[in-house]
């Protein structure tokens, strides 16, 4: 369960550790008339960038064009966490990020392994973002929302929001 103290606390680690146990979330780029599509995130939070490998010849590869802004949206393992993220984005066939990152699951993706022609990486390095920390008791939610219709003035207090900004 997402925590209201780190929320409150240490809103930018709490966001690292979140989207370290996902498997997805929903990358897009900002001004292009594309979808947003699933991609599985690696994340170097000393430099507040995330990784993401992807296939050269892939649409959204091709949309890329220097200074361009991307948008990572994700939804806790728990679903009471939610964030989007945004921030430059490049294509980046960093080597030593290929082999830090690599896993079985990449693998399949990939015939030629690390050395397949078509491998290369996203690069998006963060530098804003939106949390919402919500409780994940329906206990509480159900005490709140009475709460809040027994007086009009009350409003449900059942999350945080968080805005957060990167260097």
């Amino acid at each position: 369960m997402a925590s209201f103290s780190e929320a409150r606390e240490q809103p930018a680690r709490q966001l690292w550790d979140q989207i370290n146990d996902i498997h997805a979330g929903m990358l897009g780029l900002s001004g292009v008339d594309m979808h947003m599509q699933p991609m599985a995130p690696n994340v170097d939070p000393t430099t507040n960038t995330i990784w993401f490998y992807t296939k050269t010849d892939a649409e959204l590869v091709r949309m890329i064009k220097p200074g361009s802004r991307a948008h990572f949206c994700v939804i806790g393992k728990n679903h009471d966490y939610h964030a989007c993220l945004s921030g430059v984005i490049d294509v980046r066939p960093d080597l030593a990020k290929i082999e830090e990152f690599w896993n079985s699951v990449v693998a399949a993706w990939y015939e030629g392994g690390k050395k397949d022609p078509k491998l290369t990486m996203l690069s998006m390095h963060v530098d804003d973002a939106e949390i919402w920390v919500s409780t994940g008791s329906k206990l509480k939610f159900g005490w709140e929302i009475a709460k809040a219709n027994f007086d009009e003035e009350k409003m449900p207090d059942v999350g945080i929001k968080r805005h957060l900004q990167f260097a």
